[in-house]
C-alpha cells in the first residue's frame, strides 16, 4: 500500500488550533516557563491536525511567527519566521489573531532602538520659532482589534467592588463616564493571552494611568507584584 497523501488545503479549524498552540507556547515563554515544541506539535497531530505532517505543522508556525512580526509581535524563539507566507494563508492568520488578545505581545523597542529614535528626534527637532507644517487630510488606516471576550458580570462585579477607587493607587476614578459611573478599567493581572482566567481573583478595577503602566512602564512586573499584597481577593495563577 502507497502512504496516505497528506490533503493540501488547510481549513479554519486547522487554523485556529495552531494559532491557539502557538499562543498558548507564546504566553508560557513569556512567563519563563518550559515546554517542548515537539510535545505540542505532537499533541496537535493526535487531534484536530490529524492528517498532517510534523514538518507540516512545524511550517505553519513558522507561517505564524512571520505574521505576528508583520503586527508588531514577538513570536517564539525556537519558531524561525517563515521567509514567504502567502497572502492568502497570512491574512487567514492574521483574521484568526484578530480575534485574540495578543497585545500582551506586543514588541517592546529596544535600549538601542530607543537611543537612536531619540538621537533621531534631537537631530530634526525643530528651533521653537519653527512650526510644523503638519497633514492637512491625513490617510486613513485599519487595524484590527484584538481582543478575548469577556463575562460582562466579571466587570461589572470588580467595577462595583472597587467603590469608584483604583485598585492599584488607591485615588478615586479621575473622571465620570457617559453613564455617570466612575471611570476605570478592568484589568486581568495574569493576562488573558497567558493563559490567564476571567474570574475576580484576577482582574482589578484601574485608573487609565496604572492600567497602562501594567502594561507599559520600566517597573510594570514588581508594579503587578505589589496588586497581589494590596487586593486580597486576588489569586496567582
Amino acid at each position: 500500500m502507497g502512504t496516505k497523501k497528506e490533503r493540501t488545503g488547510w481549513d479554519d479549524q486547522e487554523l485556529e488550533a495552531s494559532v491557539d498552540a502557538y499562543l498558548k507556547m507564546l504566553g508560557l515563554e513569556h512567563s519563563n516557563q518550559t515546554f517542548k515544541k515537539a510535545d505540542e506539535n505532537r499533541l496537535l497531530r493526535e487531534g484536530p491536525l490529524s492528517k498532517r505532517s510534523a514538518s507540516s505543522v512545524e511550517y505553519r508556525m513558522q507561517n505564524i511567527s512571520a505574521v505576528m512580526e508583520q503586527m508588531g509581535m514577538s513570536h517564539i524563539v525556537g519558531y524561525v519566521s517563515a521567509k514567504n507566507v502567502g497572502t492568502g494563508i497570512g491574512n487567514r492568520i492574521r483574521k484568526i489573531l484578530a480575534q485574540r488578545d495578543i497585545e500582551a505581545f506586543r514588541k517592546e523597542p529596544t535600549q538601542a532602538s530607543q537611543h537612536f529614535t531619540y538621537r533621531l528626534l534631537e537631530a530634526n527637532t525643530p528651533q521653537f520659532s519653527d512650526t510644523p507644517e503638519g497633514i492637512l487630510n491625513p490617510n486613513k488606516t485599519s487595524s484590527a482589534a484584538i481582543r478575548y471576550s469577556r463575562a460582562r458580570w466579571i466587570t461589572d462585579w470588580v467595577l462595583k467592588h472597587s467603590r469608584g477607587f483604583c485598585e492599584g493607587c488607591n485615588q478615586a476614578a479621575p473622571f465620570l463616564g457617559a453613564n455617570g459611573s466612575p471611570y476605570l478599567e478592568v484589568h486581568h493581572v495574569k493576562h488573558l493571552a497567558q493563559k490567564g482566567s476571567d474570574r475576580t481573583s484576577n482582574a482589578v478595577a484601574l485608573c487609565p494611568n496604572c492600567h497602562r503602566r501594567c502594561h507599559h512602564s520600566n517597573d510594570r512586573e514588581a508594579f503587578t507584584l505589589e496588586l497581589y499584597t494590596r487586593v486580597k481577593r486576588l489569586e496567582r495563577e
